[in-house]
């Protein structure tokens, strides 16, 4: 694979989906989800009620590049979609973001995230925190551009579950990422110079993603590509405003 390659030559050597019965056998729930549990993340402790997920080591992929500086949130606006248990926004409030924007189709993940935030960051000057309760940018305040956007989304590519909780957060797959592409490019979302930072694997339907985004006008490159020597490839992909080149 071709760590440089864009546009049509990066679609055309993506690998596609895992085998079915693999995508099921990686992706099982743990049984404790609707319990409340603990988390610790560079000496940050956080809590997270039933319901909210714990974030996993893709997850860690984006926190430890917002906290050193990989993905520069300081001094820009920046969007962390799929707040979670907050641990992005912290990361990008401790780093000095000027605005932080939080978003989660989930009421509870948003409250437990701007409770983090308010523990473990709390009112800074030049800083801005705005938990938003809502699907995608359905709540973001009109005029609002991102200079950074973060997701990791639910792209696996085979239900695994019957419990929404579990769907919420793992499974809904590719039509998701397609909206998403959709609303950035229908509202303007990014602003010059804006980045989007995306997580997918080859447990979801990688070309299928990445032909979306390019299909919207954004420029796709390899940020990151993690093997975990299991099938698994995990790609963090950079995109910019451009299109298919």
């Amino acid at each position: 694979m071709d760590p440089t390659a864009t546009g049509p030559a990066l679609l055309e050597q993506l690998p596609p989906p895992l085998p079915e019965a693999r995508i099921i056998a990686l992706n099982q729930p743990k049984s404790d989800l609707h319990t409340t549990r603990a988390y610790t993340w560079e000496s940050w402790e956080f809590e997270a009620p039933p319901g909210v997920f714990l974030p996993g080591a893709t997850s860690r992929m984006i926190h430890e590049r917002l906290l050193d500086g990989r993905i520069e949130v300081r001094g820009r606006r920046y969007g962390a979609m799929g707040a979670g248990l907050g641990v992005e926004a912290v990361a990008a409030g401790v780093r000095g973001a000027q605005e932080i924007y939080a978003f989660d189709v989930h009421a509870e993940s948003v409250s437990t995230a701007a409770r983090h935030y308010e523990r473990l960051v709390g009112s800074r000057e030049g800083t801005a925190f705005v938990p938003l309760v809502g699907d995608m940018f359905g709540s973001l305040p009109p005029g609002v551009r991102l200079d950074v956007i973060t997701f990791n989304p639910p792209a696996v590519s085979r239900r695994v579950s019957e419990d929404p909780d579990v769907v919420r957060n793992v499974c809904v797959g590719a039509p998701l990422l397609a909206r998403f592409f959709r609303q950035i490019r229908d509202r303007d979302l990014l602003a010059e110079n804006g980045e989007v930072f995306l997580i997918v694997s080859n447990t979801a339907d990688l070309p299928t993603i990445v032909g979306d985004a390019l299909d919207q006008g954004f420029t796709v490159e390899i940020d990151h590509l993690h093997d975990w020597r299991d099938g698994v490839l995990t790609f963090l992909f950079r995109l910019t405003r451009g299109g298919r080149s």
